[in-house]
């Protein structure tokens, strides 16, 4: 029986994997499955492994580097901060040597000795004190822990710029290069950071963070930005240094502090730091530095009191280091819900029922607009709302060529609140305080759309931000995947977190606002509108979020059907035509999403051929190359 249950196994593994694959091919095509076969063939380290080989320094490339540096028009000093206690010796030789192997000379290396109690530590820093002139040192009497060590390290600080470093990590290289590079080309920036990875005992490195563009909402959800970081020195010293009493999440408060005193923020999307990964270390667990997390809860609510905009800010259970930011619904508004409909009474039923049954927010009211119903039992529908809540529910009639766009348009036009949530007609509400969770995002003068996550009636995922240029024009980031069990990458389905934009489905915004940019499209009758509708938005300096507290259930595409046949493909096809034309820089450069993650799939697994990067380090727009 051995050998038959064996075979028995072994078709049934085939037989998943099979599904798995044409599942793929169905959603992301053959190029999507070729990905998906040359990732799951190798696991992810290897998988960094062959993208570092393919974005190693050269020796064109320090040759290349070489000559830049000896054509800048100036060359900012960059001072590195390196506040040491009691590391060991192998770690600190090597975080030091990192810093004199570097290819941008113009550096001081900036050392505060905090009161170390082992030997070794003094002798290695006098010895290369004697070796190069660079390297500037203070020994500190008493041990005062990290803020206050980061702090005399400040003080010895000379250079336009300061880096930080912590005492058992390394630079890469070209990380000061890359940095004065862009501070070069942008001398206006107060702030740059990189992206990063961890590299353990033995030398190997892993676990890249490729990271997106300036998110400041998703900053307040986790201190993303990390290493490698470089900041003005001047403005450093104005906000007053490192905070004691903030240690373990210091830098994150510092950062806090900082953007709220300037927008000239700049991200170089490459690898420029190596995290240590050794026992105790926050980079190998979560578990080692509880009071770490209880300080980034603090800074974060300190910054939320300084914004006066009334946030308060809570742990994500069971991710250490993942937070979750609330804010109140300002006020007592009225919030109008429109709804674009045609006839399917029991699907619409759902949706109303799900609204005014299981909202804790109560001032709202509800269009309908409705697109030609003809049944008998949809006016039904409509007027046993009418008589039950002929405050909160009306009916506006649009018979016109079905037209997403300007159903909507429409339905916001005869809206009466200071807020409009769109939503479609095959949603049900799952999470009681929806209305006020997004309404409060959406009431902040520096927010646009408002998204929340829509789940499949399986419980996976239909929605939770969209993604540029991934698999189309814009795609839904983790389609598919099951909602419980899924963090994201790096925790980014746990938070709160920028995207480029968020699906129509369901969406909140300020009635103002909306009719400002012009609303929905009418060229893009069908798909597509709510992406350009967001990216409208982006231009118009507001910022797009999405809530993963708020959760609906979409029973897609219940009311008009699939869109991917016949004619329907063919619309979709014109319309993403549309929407790549007009939008192709932002396309091409998603700020939300890093050019060295895959634009092939929807599971954020690593670019292993990524998007060419012009000198300011992000991909080149379409028709710049």
């Amino acid at each position: 029986m051995e050998p038959l249950r064996r075979f028995l196994f072994l078709q049934r593994t085939f037989s998943r994997r099979c599904l798995k694959a044409l599942g793929i091919l169905r959603r992301e095509g053959w190029k999507g499955l070729r990905h998906a076969l040359k990732v799951r063939l190798r696991p992810s380290d290897q998988l960094y492994e062959l993208w570092q080989k393919r974005n190693c320094l050269t020796p064109e490339s320090l040759e290349r580097i070489a000559g830049e540096i000896e054509n800048f028009p100036y060359r900012p000093v960059i001072s590195v901060l390196l506040p040491v206690y009691n590391v060991a010796e192998i770690w600190l030789r090597k975080c030091i040597d990192s810093v004199l192997s570097q290819l941008y000379p113009h550096w001081e290396l900036c050392i505060a000795d905090d009161a170390s109690t082992v030997p070794h530590v003094r002798r290695v820093l006098e010895e290369y004190q004697v070796k190069d002139p660079r390297v500037r040192i203070i020994f500190r009497e008493n041990n005062g822990h990290i803020s206050a060590a980061s702090n005399s390290a400040l003080s010895l600080a000379t250079g336009e710029y300061v880096a930080l470093l912590d005492h058992d990590d390394e630079l890469t290289p070209d990380a000061l290069f890359e940095m004065a590079s862009l501070i070069v080309r942008h001398p206006d920036a107060d702030m740059v950071y990189s992206d990063e990875d961890k590299i353990d005992e033995k030398g190997r490195i892993h676990s890249p963070f490729f990271k997106p563009d300036w998110s400041p909402d998703s900053f307040l959800s986790q201190m993303y930005t990390c290493h490698l970081g470089v900041y003005r020195t001047k403005l450093l010293r104005q906000i007053g240094g490192f905070r004691i009493g903030l240690e373990g999440s210091q830098d994150y408060d510092l950062v806090l502090r900082l953007t709220e005193r300037t927008d000239r923020i700049y991200h170089v999307p490459k690898i420029l730091y190596h995290w240590r990964t050794i026992k105790g270390s926050t980079a190998l667990t979560h578990d080692s530095k509880h009071y770490a997390y209880q300080a980034g809860l603090r800074a974060i609510q300190e910054a939320l009191d300084r914004r006066g905009e009334g946030g308060w800010v809570e742990h994500v259970v069971n991710y250490p280091g993942q937070y979750l930011v609330h804010y109140p619904l300002a006020g007592n508004p009225l919030i109008s819900i429109v709804i674009p409909t045609r006839d399917q009474s029991k699907v619409l039923e759902r949706c109303l029922r799900s609204i005014f049954e299981r909202s804790s927010y109560s001032r709202f009211e509800l269009v309908v607009v409705d697109n030609g119903s003809v049944q008998k039992e949809t006016f039904a529908c409509f007027d046993a709302w009418k008589a039950r809540e002929p405050d909160r529910f009306r009916v506006v009639r649009l018979d016109v060529p079905f037209n997403f766009s300007r159903l909507v348009n429409e339905g916001v036009r005869q809206a009466k609140g200071h807020l409009v949530a769109l939503l479609n007609n095959d949603v049900e509400v799952l999470t009681e305080n929806w209305l006020e969770e997004m309404a409060g995002q959406a009431g902040r003068k520096s927010i646009g759309a408002v998204g929340a996550f829509l789940l499949y009636p399986n419980g996976t995922l239909q929605h939770a931000g969209l993604v540029l240029g991934v698999v189309g024009p814009a795609n839904h980031i983790y389609h598919h995947f099951a909602y419980k069990g899924t963090p994201g990458y790096f925790g980014r389905l746990l938070i709160v977190s920028n995207y480029a934009a968020v699906t129509g489905a369901c969406l909140v915004v300020k009635r103002d606002l909306f009719l400002s940019v012009g609303g929905f499209d009418e060229g893009l009758a069908i798909a597509y509108n709510d992406v350009d509708f967001c990216l409208r938005l982006l231009e118009k300096g507001c910022r797009n979020v999405v809530l993963p507290q708020v959760r609906l259930c979409h029973h897609e595409s219940t009311s008009r059907g699939s869109d991917q046949r016949g004619e329907e493909r063919l619309r979709l096809d014109c319309e993403a035509e549309i929407l790549k034309k007009r939008w192709a820089s932002w396309i091409r450069n998603d700020p939300y999403y890093s050019p060295h993650l895959t634009r092939d799939r929807i599971d954020s697994s690593i670019a292993i051929a990524p998007l060419p990067l012009p000198v300011d380090g992000r991909p080149i727009a379409d028709g710049e190359a």
